[in-house]
């Protein structure tokens, strides 16, 4: 490779890529990655690998137990390579150049484009709201690509909603940015006031600022924040003072340049990962102080307890 950096040891060889993935993922020391044992343990003939010494497990693990690389047939240090690019890739990386720059089959590389995706995704119960008190969050909405399944619209008055208008027959999606800090977006099936309402109310800390534009999908948002201020787009406002939506538009505008010159094609199913992996990358940005090295190791300790098969384990 051209990049100087794919010299160093862990992206050429299988056991520096190893180690390099045992002192992130076990800083302390193996773990069983069946039941979580961490003291009781035995060596095997295979290098990496340990067996567990817990009575009630005995099982076999590697430090890719339980991750997203687990039985793939693809050489670890060429792994590590593919989350270095996928996490240094500001607009990402596709599968079709990943499979030319590691020299591997197109459906290998389109696998593991995936699978770094889901890695890099966060959700879940244990995400705190974003803002607090004196912080601004900006919420708005976009619509990208062609929806695959279009449901029959809503009826008003015997006329469809969207009819010809904005967002109609595209799939939309919602994100909300904390100003200074990360962003959280989310594909969903309609941008309705009950669909939108739900996420900002259920991921913004009420004691923050709420800063949207005029978008009627918003009304109502004062008697839950400390405030909540908007600017009139139609009126060509962008910005009054303080208060603007920026920040989610510049989240947009990477998205979309990347989504439109790097991937070209998305399947609508696929959509989260997408966004998975810019909210990812815009949340360990450089104005944030993280390097391509923080980034790629924050990567791989997402791939811990996410599986993704070509069929469902039995």
């Amino acid at each position: 490779m051209a990049d100087p950096i794919f010299n160093q040891p862990h992206f050429q060889s299988d056991e520096a890529a190893r180690a390099l993935i045992e002192g992130i993922r076990w800083p302390n020391g193996p773990v069983c990655g069946h039941c979580g044992e961490t003291e009781r343990k035995y060596t095997t003939k295979r290098p990496g690998r340990w067996r567990c010494g817990n009575p009630a497990c005995k099982k076999d693990y590697t430090v890719t137990t339980g991750m997203v690389m687990e039985s793939s047939h693809v050489k670890l240090h060429l792994w590590l390579q593919a989350f270095h690019l996928a996490a240094s890739s500001k607009k990402g990386f596709s599968a079709h150049q990943l499979h030319r720059t590691l020299g591997i089959t197109y459906k290998s590389a389109w696998f593991m484009h995936h699978r770094i995706m889901e890695a890099m995704r966060e959700g879940g119960l244990d995400l705190p709201p974003m803002g607090g008190s004196g912080s601004i969050v900006e919420a708005d909405e976009t619509y990208f690509g062609k929806v695959e399944n279009p449901q029959p619209s809503d009826q008003r008055y015997g006329r469809p909603y969207l009819k010809g208008g904005m967002g109609a027959g595209k799939r939309a999606i919602v994100t909300l940015v904390e100003r200074g800090g990360k962003a959280r977006s989310f594909h969903v099936p309609r941008a309705d006031k009950a669909t939108v309402s739900k996420i900002v109310m259920e991921n913004i800390s009420h004691e923050s600022r709420l800063h949207t534009d005029e978008s009627k999908l918003y009304q109502g948002a004062n008697a839950f924040f400390a405030s909540h201020e908007t600017v009139k787009h139609s009126a060509k406002e962008y910005a009054r003072g303080d208060v603007n939506t920026n920040s989610a538009e510049g989240y947009f505008s990477i998205f979309k340049r990347g989504m439109k010159g790097v991937y070209q094609h998305c399947g609508e199913k696929h959509l989260h990962r997408y966004l998975a992996e810019y909210d990812f990358r815009y949340n360990r940005r450089a104005a944030l102080g993280y390097t391509d090295e923080m980034r790629t190791a924050d990567a791989v300790l997402g791939a811990v307890g996410k599986r993704l098969t070509y069929k469902k384990p039995h």
